[in-house]
């Protein structure tokens, strides 16, 4: 019987590791792999305290920091992959696809969420070349340059501010006829000058030699192809939150993410705190990650000693 499971090996999962061992609460953390999304980014320039980091080093100095701390009170368990959570009388049972099960007093989730992927020909062969679904990690390598975004919601105008401030100008590209973003943020970005939206638009191709040099699209009403040329391609397309082994126990959103109180980040679950790309936090970033693990632990630590 654990104290403590954490689930995710990314920043927020390191962030509460390393927290729950140095409270030397009896501990463990579960993860198919140490990283997060990061591990396939070529460079990260807003890890704090590290002015540059590729993701590989990223995943490598969270799995290090974890391991320094691996002993009496805290057990590393690598490469499961955890396929449901039941609710026992004062513990939580975890199921991994192996067939091995965990029992635990309570629960910090930290298994983030996958980018939907653009799907067009040649976007696979263009990943990290030009396209990217980090406009935080990498936008500032776009400088003065012409870039796309793909997306129409609030993320995809967020994404089109922030690039404004340094790329020579942004398209962003919308397959309906209606943005989803709030009108006030629309309005707004539609009156810079470097700023141009195309709607109704059916992506096809992406297409380059090392890095990526253009996009193909069809528009819908007319069927006309068009060509545009660009140095980076951004896709908001959403993203799909890694929480299905959690979602008949604790409440989750319209689109899969842990609801949680941002005050303590615990769950609508007592017992059970969530952190990172997998809650319904309005922002998502490594560093927003590994705080917010930190107070979910802070939180489960008062909690699993007032219950002891």
């Amino acid at each position: 019987m654990y104290d403590l499971i954490i689930l995710g090996g990314g920043p927020g999962g390191t962030a509460a590791a390393v927290y729950a061992a140095r409270k030397q609460l009896k501990a463990a953390i579960i993860t198919s792999e140490f990283g997060g999304q990061s591990i396939v980014s070529e460079k990260i320039f807003n890890w704090i305290g590290t002015p540059e980091i590729s993701g590989a080093e990223l995943g490598d100095s969270f799995k290090k920091h974890i391991l320094y701390y691996k002993g009496p009170f805290l057990d590393v368990i690598e490469g499961e992959k955890i396929i449901e959570v039941i609710k026992q009388n004062e513990s939580f049972l975890i199921k991994s696809e192996s067939g091995k099960t965990y029992e635990t007093k309570s629960l910090i989730i930290t298994t983030g969420s996958g980018r939907r992927k653009l799907e067009a020909i040649n976007a696979d062969i263009f990943e990290h070349k030009g396209i990217t679904y980090c406009a935080s990690c990498d936008g500032p390598m776009f400088s003065d340059q012409d870039v796309l975004v793909i997306g129409g919601g609030n993320a995809g105008f967020e994404t089109a501010i922030q690039l404004l401030s340094y790329c020579k100008s942004v398209t962003l590209i919308h397959r309906s006829a209606k943005f989803r973003a709030d009108s006030i943020t629309v309005k707004k970005v539609l009156e810079n000058p470097k700023f141009k939206a195309i709607i109704n638009a059916e992506i096809l191709r992406v297409d380059g030699e090392q890095f990526v040099k253009s996009l193909t699209y069809k528009d819908k009403i007319s069927g006309e192809e068009i060509t545009l040329p660009a140095s980076g391609i951004f896709v908001e397309i959403g993203q799909t939150p890694n929480t299905d082994f959690i979602k008949n126990l604790v409440e989750i959103d319209q689109i899969g993410k842990v609801v949680v109180d941002p005050m303590t980040q615990m769950s609508t679950v007592p017992g059970i705190w969530a952190a990172g790309d997998c809650t319904n936090g309005k922002y998502h970033q490594n560093n927003i990650a590994t705080g917010d693990a930190v107070k979910a632990l802070e939180d489960a630590y008062i909690w699993i000693h007032k219950n002891k």
